[in-house]
């Protein structure tokens, strides 16, 4: 009979992923390779083998971690919702702080989540897609509860990956620290979806249209959150420089009259 692992062992495990996150977002997943997670996390090679036996391992370990972690977290805020008897829209508004509050501390986790999951192996690789998955439709119901009369059976997919699309590329620009927090950031993403689904699922109860609420299930195959993705890592090129100035037409140069030579005036009538 195996022995459970230690504390210190998953602990150990733990501090090795997050180090690996970091090498797997400076320089990709195919460069890093397993002396510089072992260099990085302040071990030997030979010692980074007794916690993973790869570097596939490690990344395996890493992104079904995560996506735990982002299910779990849906679990959080529906639960907190119903002590605190929220409503859809507030329940929404409380899933969209916590992943942004997720994304400011785990954002070389993320990187690996959007850029990393194409290099697993394909049963690996299909059960992180699938809990993307399941991210997905779980934020989509949100979705629909919250705007029972803007956000369809037809759209709701579209708007899903549209709410995606303001926080899942955060890392890339939003640095904490920096002048606009991510807390603040996640008032504005709220604001956004107050001014557009939110005014028009107001203007919509206000003219009398009823719109069938979407039952809680949504509409399968749903997409995985972004995957694959292009590399985003590269510096983005600055399309601000100035433009180079339009070249000039050379001045027409009238010749003088000949002295003695008759100006021709031609009259056109109106």
């Amino acid at each position: 009979m195996a022995r459970p692992k230690s504390d210190s062992f998953e602990q150990k495990r733990d501090a090795i992923l997050t180090h690996a996150a970091a090498c797997f977002a400076a320089t990709s997943y195919p460069a890093a390779s397993m002396n510089d997670i072992a260099a990085a996390s302040g071990t030997s090679k030979a010692r980074l083998y007794h916690y993973y036996g790869s570097k596939e391992a490690i990344l395996f370990d890493l992104l079904e971690r995560y996506t735990q972690r982002l299910l779990a977290l849906i679990g959080q805020v529906e639960a907190a919702a119903q002590r605190a008897n929220l409503d859809d829209r507030a329940a929404l508004h409380a899933l969209v702080r916590s992943f942004l509050a997720e994304y400011e501390s785990s954002a070389t986790r993320h990187v690996a989540l959007l850029n990393d999951t194409k290099f697993l192996g394909e049963a690996q690789r299909s059960t992180i897609v699938n809990r993307q998955r399941d991210v997905v439709a779980a934020v989509t119901r949100f979705l629909c509860r919250a705007y029972p009369l803007r956000v369809t059976p037809a759209n709701q997919t579209a708007t899903a990956m549209m709410l995606f699309g303001m926080i899942n590329w955060t890392f890339t620009w939003l640095r904490p620290g920096g002048k606009l927090s991510y807390a603040a950031f996640a008032d504005e993403v709220i604001a956004m979806l107050e001014g557009g689904l939110g005014a028009a699922s107001t203007s919509s109860a206000r003219t009398g249209q009823q719109t069938a609420r979407p039952e809680p299930a949504i509409l399968h195959p749903v997409p995985a959150i972004l995957h694959p993705v292009p590399a985003i890592l590269h510096p983005v090129p600055n399309i601000l420089h100035p433009m180079p100035a339009a070249r000039r037409a050379p001045p027409t140069v009238r010749p003088e009259p000949v002295e003695g030579q008759v100006k021709t005036i031609r009259l056109v009538s109106k």
